[in-house]
Protein backbone atom coordinates (compact mmCIF):
# COMPACT_ATOMS: atom_id res chain seq x y z
CA UNK A 1 0.00 0.00 0.00
CA UNK A 2 1.39 3.25 -1.10
CA UNK A 3 1.94 5.52 1.43
CA UNK A 4 -0.50 8.30 0.24
CA UNK A 5 -3.15 5.66 0.30
CA UNK A 6 -1.97 4.63 3.68
CA UNK A 7 -2.61 8.35 4.60
CA UNK A 8 -6.30 8.50 3.16
CA UNK A 9 -7.40 4.93 4.98
CA UNK A 10 -6.03 6.13 8.13
CA UNK A 11 -7.69 9.52 7.41
CA UNK A 12 -11.14 7.43 6.63
CA UNK A 13 -10.18 5.81 9.91
CA UNK A 14 -10.05 8.78 11.93
CA UNK A 15 -12.84 10.25 10.78
CA UNK A 16 -15.38 7.38 11.71
CA UNK A 17 -13.86 6.82 14.80
CA UNK A 18 -14.18 10.40 15.69
CA UNK A 19 -18.14 10.82 14.43
CA UNK A 20 -18.58 7.89 16.72
CA UNK A 21 -17.39 9.13 19.48
CA UNK A 22 -18.62 12.75 18.96
CA UNK A 23 -22.53 11.26 18.62
CA UNK A 24 -21.70 9.22 22.10
CA UNK A 25 -20.31 11.88 23.76
CA UNK A 26 -23.13 14.39 23.12
CA UNK A 27 -25.60 11.41 24.94
CA UNK A 28 -23.14 10.77 27.65
CA UNK A 29 -22.99 14.80 28.90
CA UNK A 30 -27.13 15.40 28.00
CA UNK A 31 -27.50 12.27 30.12
CA UNK A 32 -25.22 13.23 32.89
CA UNK A 33 -27.36 16.58 32.97
CA UNK A 34 -31.11 15.05 32.63
CA UNK A 35 -30.20 12.54 35.82
CA UNK A 36 -28.39 15.34 37.36
CA UNK A 37 -31.37 18.23 37.31
CA UNK A 38 -34.25 15.73 37.15
CA UNK A 39 -33.74 13.86 40.65
CA UNK A 40 -32.51 17.00 42.24
CA UNK A 41 -35.85 18.89 41.07
CA UNK A 42 -38.55 15.55 42.48
CA UNK A 43 -36.48 15.52 46.00
CA UNK A 44 -33.51 14.05 45.89
CA UNK A 45 -30.68 15.31 48.37
CA UNK A 46 -27.23 16.11 47.18
CA UNK A 47 -25.51 12.81 48.56
CA UNK A 48 -28.00 10.58 46.99
CA UNK A 49 -27.61 12.21 43.65
CA UNK A 50 -24.31 11.92 43.95
CA UNK A 51 -25.23 8.08 44.45
CA UNK A 52 -26.77 7.91 41.26
CA UNK A 53 -23.37 7.96 39.76
CA UNK A 54 -21.89 5.76 42.14
CA UNK A 55 -21.77 2.54 39.98
CA UNK A 56 -21.36 4.89 36.33
CA UNK A 57 -17.99 5.55 37.72
CA UNK A 58 -16.82 2.17 39.19
CA UNK A 59 -18.07 0.18 36.36
CA UNK A 60 -16.11 3.29 34.27
CA UNK A 61 -12.52 1.75 36.35
CA UNK A 62 -13.47 -2.13 35.80
CA UNK A 63 -14.19 -1.58 32.53
CA UNK A 64 -10.70 0.50 32.03
CA UNK A 65 -8.91 -2.12 33.36
CA UNK A 66 -9.76 -4.77 31.39
CA UNK A 67 -11.15 -2.95 28.31
CA UNK A 68 -7.63 -2.91 27.36
CA UNK A 69 -7.14 -6.43 27.78
CA UNK A 70 -10.52 -6.95 25.31
CA UNK A 71 -9.35 -4.29 22.96
CA UNK A 72 -5.94 -5.81 22.78
CA UNK A 73 -7.06 -9.45 22.29
CA UNK A 74 -10.56 -8.45 20.44
CA UNK A 75 -9.56 -5.47 18.05
CA UNK A 76 -10.62 -1.56 19.25
CA UNK A 77 -13.76 -1.89 16.65
CA UNK A 78 -15.43 -4.12 18.48
CA UNK A 79 -14.95 -2.05 22.25
CA UNK A 80 -16.15 0.93 19.94
CA UNK A 81 -19.36 -0.17 18.80
CA UNK A 82 -19.97 -2.25 22.27
CA UNK A 83 -20.06 0.99 24.11
CA UNK A 84 -21.98 2.60 21.60
CA UNK A 85 -24.73 -0.31 21.67
CA UNK A 86 -24.71 -0.82 25.32
CA UNK A 87 -25.07 3.02 25.59
CA UNK A 88 -28.50 2.65 24.02
CA UNK A 89 -29.60 -0.17 26.35
CA UNK A 90 -29.18 2.12 29.14
CA UNK A 91 -30.92 4.71 28.02
CA UNK A 92 -33.73 2.69 27.29
CA UNK A 93 -33.43 0.73 30.42
CA UNK A 94 -33.63 4.67 32.52
CA UNK A 95 -37.00 5.09 30.52
CA UNK A 96 -38.68 2.22 31.99
CA UNK A 97 -38.35 4.22 35.51
CA UNK A 98 -41.50 4.43 37.34
CA UNK A 99 -41.79 7.23 40.15
CA UNK A 100 -44.00 5.37 42.31
CA UNK A 101 -41.51 2.32 42.99
CA UNK A 102 -40.23 2.71 46.35
CA UNK A 103 -37.04 4.98 46.84
CA UNK A 104 -35.06 2.36 47.27
CA UNK A 105 -35.80 0.66 44.55
CA UNK A 106 -35.44 3.34 41.68
CA UNK A 107 -32.09 4.41 43.06
CA UNK A 108 -31.01 0.83 42.96
CA UNK A 109 -32.33 1.11 39.14
CA UNK A 110 -31.10 3.87 38.50
CA UNK A 111 -27.51 3.04 39.59
CA UNK A 112 -27.76 -0.17 37.36
CA UNK A 113 -28.28 1.62 33.94
CA UNK A 114 -25.86 3.94 35.26
CA UNK A 115 -23.26 1.42 35.48
CA UNK A 116 -23.79 0.13 32.27
CA UNK A 117 -23.59 3.52 30.87
CA UNK A 118 -20.40 3.80 32.66
CA UNK A 119 -19.34 0.71 30.55
CA UNK A 120 -20.32 2.05 27.54
CA UNK A 121 -18.23 5.46 27.88
CA UNK A 122 -15.10 3.86 29.07
CA UNK A 123 -15.20 1.44 26.02
CA UNK A 124 -15.55 4.29 23.94
CA UNK A 125 -13.25 6.20 25.02
CA UNK A 126 -10.49 3.77 25.43
CA UNK A 127 -11.08 2.15 21.57
CA UNK A 128 -11.41 5.68 20.37
CA UNK A 129 -7.87 7.57 21.93
CA UNK A 130 -6.37 3.90 21.14
CA UNK A 131 -7.40 4.02 17.74
CA UNK A 132 -5.64 7.48 17.21
CA UNK A 133 -2.49 6.05 18.07
CA UNK A 134 -2.72 3.35 15.75
CA UNK A 135 -3.54 6.15 12.91
CA UNK A 136 -1.19 8.27 14.30
CA UNK A 137 2.30 6.05 13.58
CA UNK A 138 5.18 7.23 15.23
CA UNK A 139 7.09 7.86 11.98
CA UNK A 140 3.98 10.21 10.88
CA UNK A 141 4.63 14.17 9.11
CA UNK A 142 1.26 15.02 11.20
CA UNK A 143 1.38 15.72 15.11
CA UNK A 144 0.42 13.20 17.70
CA UNK A 145 -0.43 16.03 20.00
CA UNK A 146 -2.46 17.95 17.73
CA UNK A 147 -4.66 14.91 16.55
CA UNK A 148 -5.00 13.96 19.86
CA UNK A 149 -6.02 17.65 21.18
CA UNK A 150 -8.54 17.65 18.75
CA UNK A 151 -10.12 15.01 19.48
CA UNK A 152 -10.38 15.48 23.09
CA UNK A 153 -11.11 18.77 22.92
CA UNK A 154 -13.93 18.46 20.30
CA UNK A 155 -14.97 15.81 22.59
CA UNK A 156 -15.40 18.17 25.93
CA UNK A 157 -16.73 20.95 23.11
CA UNK A 158 -19.52 18.24 22.42
CA UNK A 159 -20.40 17.01 26.26
CA UNK A 160 -20.85 20.46 26.86
CA UNK A 161 -23.78 20.47 23.93
CA UNK A 162 -24.98 17.72 25.44
CA UNK A 163 -25.09 19.38 29.07
CA UNK A 164 -27.31 22.13 27.29
CA UNK A 165 -29.17 19.42 25.03
CA UNK A 166 -29.73 17.26 28.52
CA UNK A 167 -31.68 20.62 30.23
CA UNK A 168 -33.05 22.02 26.91
CA UNK A 169 -34.67 18.38 26.33
CA UNK A 170 -35.69 17.71 30.08
CA UNK A 171 -37.91 21.34 29.79
CA UNK A 172 -39.40 20.74 26.61
CA UNK A 173 -40.32 16.88 26.13
CA UNK A 174 -39.60 15.46 29.16
CA UNK A 175 -37.17 12.98 30.81
CA UNK A 176 -38.31 9.96 29.17
CA UNK A 177 -38.71 11.49 25.39
CA UNK A 178 -35.47 12.85 25.75
CA UNK A 179 -33.96 9.27 26.19
CA UNK A 180 -35.54 7.77 23.12
CA UNK A 181 -34.49 10.08 20.82
CA UNK A 182 -30.70 10.24 22.37
CA UNK A 183 -31.07 6.28 21.78
CA UNK A 184 -32.39 6.57 18.34
CA UNK A 185 -29.47 8.78 17.52
CA UNK A 186 -26.58 6.73 18.43
CA UNK A 187 -28.67 3.70 16.75
CA UNK A 188 -28.02 5.61 13.34
CA UNK A 189 -24.17 6.02 14.41
CA UNK A 190 -23.75 1.98 14.79
CA UNK A 191 -23.45 1.86 10.83
CA UNK A 192 -20.21 3.64 10.63
CA UNK A 193 -18.77 0.66 11.55
CA UNK A 194 -19.58 -1.37 8.92
CA UNK A 195 -16.77 1.09 7.45
CA UNK A 196 -14.27 0.34 9.76
CA UNK A 197 -11.20 -2.67 9.71
CA UNK A 198 -11.60 -5.32 11.54
CA UNK A 199 -8.70 -5.89 13.44
CA UNK A 200 -7.88 -2.72 13.79
CA UNK A 201 -5.41 -2.79 17.68
CA UNK A 202 -6.09 -6.68 17.74
CA UNK A 203 -2.68 -8.00 18.50
CA UNK A 204 -1.53 -11.94 17.94
CA UNK A 205 0.04 -12.47 20.96
CA UNK A 206 -2.00 -13.32 24.29
CA UNK A 207 -2.01 -11.30 27.41
CA UNK A 208 -1.68 -12.98 30.22
CA UNK A 209 -4.23 -11.25 33.11
CA UNK A 210 -0.54 -9.74 35.48
CA UNK A 211 -0.04 -7.53 32.07
CA UNK A 212 -3.16 -5.89 32.15
CA UNK A 213 -1.12 -4.00 34.99
CA UNK A 214 0.67 -1.68 33.90
CA UNK A 215 4.85 -2.26 34.44
CA UNK A 216 6.01 1.43 32.61
CA UNK A 217 6.95 3.23 35.40
CA UNK A 218 5.90 6.67 33.30
CA UNK A 219 2.66 5.02 33.13
CA UNK A 220 2.00 4.43 36.40
CA UNK A 221 3.12 7.84 37.58
CA UNK A 222 0.96 9.42 34.95
CA UNK A 223 -2.17 7.54 36.03
CA UNK A 224 -1.49 8.49 39.64
CA UNK A 225 -1.63 12.39 38.88
CA UNK A 226 -4.60 11.57 36.69
CA UNK A 227 -6.56 10.04 39.61
CA UNK A 228 -6.25 13.19 41.94
CA UNK A 229 -6.22 15.48 38.87
CA UNK A 230 -9.50 14.71 37.86
CA UNK A 231 -10.81 14.34 41.39
CA UNK A 232 -9.40 17.68 41.82
CA UNK A 233 -12.59 18.77 39.14
CA UNK A 234 -15.06 16.81 39.53
CA UNK A 235 -15.32 17.23 43.66
CA UNK A 236 -16.68 20.81 42.90
CA UNK A 237 -18.06 20.25 39.62
CA UNK A 238 -20.08 17.33 39.33
CA UNK A 239 -22.63 17.54 42.10
CA UNK A 240 -22.15 20.49 44.01
CA UNK A 241 -21.72 23.28 41.58
CA UNK A 242 -24.98 22.48 39.19
CA UNK A 243 -26.85 22.21 43.45
CA UNK A 244 -25.12 25.24 44.22
CA UNK A 245 -26.54 27.29 40.93
CA UNK A 246 -29.95 25.58 41.00
CA UNK A 247 -30.87 25.32 45.03
CA UNK A 248 -28.97 28.57 46.57
CA UNK A 249 -28.06 30.82 43.62
CA UNK A 250 -31.55 30.11 42.06
CA UNK A 251 -30.40 29.37 38.54
CA UNK A 252 -33.50 27.91 35.86
CA UNK A 253 -32.91 24.64 34.00
CA UNK A 254 -31.86 26.68 31.44
CA UNK A 255 -29.27 29.08 33.10
CA UNK A 256 -27.62 25.56 35.00
CA UNK A 257 -27.22 23.18 31.79
CA UNK A 258 -26.18 26.41 29.43
CA UNK A 259 -23.58 27.71 31.30
CA UNK A 260 -22.01 24.19 32.26
CA UNK A 261 -22.50 23.93 28.89
CA UNK A 262 -20.52 27.18 27.52
CA UNK A 263 -17.64 26.37 30.04
CA UNK A 264 -16.95 22.85 28.72
CA UNK A 265 -17.39 24.11 25.37
CA UNK A 266 -14.53 26.50 26.19
CA UNK A 267 -12.47 24.11 27.90
CA UNK A 268 -12.85 21.84 24.80
CA UNK A 269 -11.33 24.81 22.69
CA UNK A 270 -8.42 25.28 24.62
CA UNK A 271 -7.52 21.92 24.41
CA UNK A 272 -7.95 21.92 21.13
CA UNK A 273 -5.58 24.97 20.44
CA UNK A 274 -3.11 23.83 23.32
CA UNK A 275 -0.65 22.72 20.43
CA UNK A 276 -0.78 25.71 19.15
CA UNK A 277 -0.38 27.81 22.01
CA UNK A 278 2.11 26.34 23.65
CA UNK A 279 4.24 25.98 20.29
CA UNK A 280 3.83 29.79 20.08
CA UNK A 281 4.54 30.58 23.64
CA UNK A 282 6.73 27.70 24.69
CA UNK A 283 9.81 26.54 23.10
CA UNK A 284 8.33 24.71 20.29
CA UNK A 285 8.82 21.44 21.25
CA UNK A 286 6.41 18.81 22.30
CA UNK A 287 5.44 18.63 26.17
CA UNK A 288 8.06 17.53 28.50
CA UNK A 289 7.42 16.45 32.24
CA UNK A 290 8.02 20.10 33.35
CA UNK A 291 5.26 21.30 31.14
CA UNK A 292 2.87 19.54 32.83
CA UNK A 293 4.23 20.53 35.73
CA UNK A 294 3.97 23.95 35.53
CA UNK A 295 0.40 23.78 34.75
CA UNK A 296 -0.23 21.59 37.46
CA UNK A 297 0.88 23.62 40.10
CA UNK A 298 -0.38 26.84 38.79
CA UNK A 299 -3.82 25.19 38.86
CA UNK A 300 -3.70 24.71 42.61
CA UNK A 301 -4.54 28.21 43.30
CA UNK A 302 -7.48 28.50 41.51
CA UNK A 303 -9.80 26.89 43.30
CA UNK A 304 -8.29 28.10 46.89
CA UNK A 305 -8.85 31.73 45.37
CA UNK A 306 -12.53 30.79 44.03
CA UNK A 307 -12.96 29.63 47.86
CA UNK A 308 -11.46 32.95 49.44
CA UNK A 309 -14.00 34.86 46.91
CA UNK A 310 -16.93 33.23 48.28
CA UNK A 311 -16.21 33.63 51.74
CA UNK A 312 -15.83 37.12 51.34
CA UNK A 313 -18.34 39.77 50.38
CA UNK A 314 -17.91 39.17 47.15
CA UNK A 315 -21.18 38.05 44.95
CA UNK A 316 -21.08 34.74 44.79
CA UNK A 317 -22.25 34.36 40.79
CA UNK A 318 -19.58 36.85 39.85
CA UNK A 319 -17.46 34.60 41.46
CA UNK A 320 -18.13 31.16 39.95
CA UNK A 321 -18.15 32.13 36.83
CA UNK A 322 -15.25 34.26 36.60
CA UNK A 323 -13.92 31.47 38.61
CA UNK A 324 -14.92 28.62 36.50
CA UNK A 325 -14.07 30.77 33.47
CA UNK A 326 -10.42 30.37 34.82
CA UNK A 327 -9.76 26.70 36.31
CA UNK A 328 -11.11 26.08 33.00
CA UNK A 329 -8.80 27.36 30.66
CA UNK A 330 -5.84 26.02 33.19
CA UNK A 331 -7.55 22.74 33.84
CA UNK A 332 -7.46 22.63 29.79
CA UNK A 333 -3.63 22.51 29.48
CA UNK A 334 -3.24 20.18 31.93
CA UNK A 335 -5.73 17.69 30.41
CA UNK A 336 -4.29 18.45 26.87
CA UNK A 337 -0.55 17.56 27.71
CA UNK A 338 -1.61 14.57 29.55
CA UNK A 339 -3.20 13.36 26.92
CA UNK A 340 -0.54 13.58 24.96
CA UNK A 341 1.97 12.07 27.78
CA UNK A 342 0.47 8.76 28.10
CA UNK A 343 0.84 7.93 24.07
CA UNK A 344 4.35 9.69 24.12
CA UNK A 345 4.99 7.02 26.65
CA UNK A 346 3.43 3.77 24.87
CA UNK A 347 4.58 1.92 22.17
CA UNK A 348 2.17 0.82 19.33
CA UNK A 349 1.68 -2.56 20.75
CA UNK A 350 0.73 -1.47 23.92
CA UNK A 351 -1.41 1.07 23.50
CA UNK A 352 -4.96 -0.62 24.25
CA UNK A 353 -3.32 -2.08 27.56
CA UNK A 354 -1.89 1.45 28.11
CA UNK A 355 -4.40 3.85 27.95
CA UNK A 356 -7.08 1.37 29.58
CA UNK A 357 -4.90 1.63 33.00
CA UNK A 358 -4.59 4.89 32.26
CA UNK A 359 -8.10 5.86 32.08
CA UNK A 360 -8.85 3.63 35.09
CA UNK A 361 -6.89 5.95 36.86
CA UNK A 362 -8.42 8.71 35.24
CA UNK A 363 -12.22 6.32 36.68
CA UNK A 364 -11.47 6.12 40.19
CA UNK A 365 -10.23 9.94 40.49
CA UNK A 366 -13.84 10.81 39.27
CA UNK A 367 -15.40 8.31 41.56
CA UNK A 368 -13.65 9.75 44.20
CA UNK A 369 -14.35 13.11 43.11
CA UNK A 370 -18.42 12.25 42.36
CA UNK A 371 -18.90 10.63 45.72
CA UNK A 372 -16.84 13.29 47.82
CA UNK A 373 -18.68 16.00 45.61
CA UNK A 374 -22.06 15.07 47.29
CA UNK A 375 -20.64 13.84 50.58
CA UNK A 376 -18.66 17.28 51.51
CA UNK A 377 -21.31 19.68 49.99
CA UNK A 378 -23.75 18.37 51.71
CA UNK A 379 -21.64 18.84 55.25
CA UNK A 380 -19.25 21.81 54.26
CA UNK A 381 -21.11 23.46 50.99
CA UNK A 382 -19.48 24.25 47.97
CA UNK A 383 -16.41 26.30 49.77
CA UNK A 384 -15.40 22.72 51.12
CA UNK A 385 -15.72 21.03 47.73
CA UNK A 386 -13.29 24.02 46.81
CA UNK A 387 -10.78 23.09 49.58
CA UNK A 388 -10.91 19.53 48.67
CA UNK A 389 -10.48 20.23 45.03
CA UNK A 390 -7.12 22.85 46.09
CA UNK A 391 -5.62 19.54 48.35
CA UNK A 392 -6.00 16.82 45.15
CA UNK A 393 -4.38 19.07 42.42
CA UNK A 394 -1.58 19.62 44.86
CA UNK A 395 -1.00 15.83 45.43
CA UNK A 396 -1.11 15.35 41.16
CA UNK A 397 1.44 18.18 41.08
CA UNK A 398 3.85 16.81 43.95
CA UNK A 399 3.40 12.97 41.99
CA UNK A 400 4.37 14.36 38.35
CA UNK A 401 7.42 15.56 39.77
CA UNK A 402 8.46 11.92 39.03
CA UNK A 403 7.67 12.24 35.55
CA UNK A 404 10.99 11.89 33.39
CA UNK A 405 10.35 13.65 29.38
CA UNK A 406 9.30 11.11 26.76
CA UNK A 407 12.07 9.74 24.83
CA UNK A 408 12.76 11.30 21.65
CA UNK A 409 12.00 7.92 19.48
CA UNK A 410 8.58 7.66 21.16
CA UNK A 411 7.81 11.60 19.79
CA UNK A 412 6.23 12.64 17.23
CA UNK A 413 7.01 15.58 14.82
CA UNK A 414 5.16 18.04 17.33
CA UNK A 415 6.95 20.54 15.00
CA UNK A 416 4.80 19.36 12.06
CA UNK A 417 1.52 20.83 10.55
CA UNK A 418 -0.09 23.94 11.24
CA UNK A 419 -3.49 22.97 10.21
CA UNK A 420 -6.31 21.81 11.81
Amino acid sequence: MSATTSSQVNLKNYILVTLAYWGFTITDGALRMLVLLYFYEIGYSPLEVAFLFLFYEIFGIVTNFLGGWVGSQMGLKVTLYSGVGLQIFALIMLSWLNRDWPQGFAVLYVMVSQALSGIAKDLTKMSTKSAIRLVVPQDAQSSLFKWVAILTGSKNALKGVGFFVGAALLSLVGFVPALWIMAGMLFALMFTGLMLPRGMGKIKAKVKFTQLFSKSREINILSAARFFLFGSRDVWFVVSLPVFLRGPLGWSFYQVGGFLAIWVIGYGIVQSLAPTLLKRFGSGRPPQASTIQFWTFTLTAIPAAIAIALQSSASPSTVIIVGLLIFGVVFAFNSAVHSYLVLAFTDDDKVALNVGFYYMANSAGRLAGTVLSGLIYQLYGIVGCLWASTLMVLAAGIISLKLPNPKPVSVVDWKAGDGD
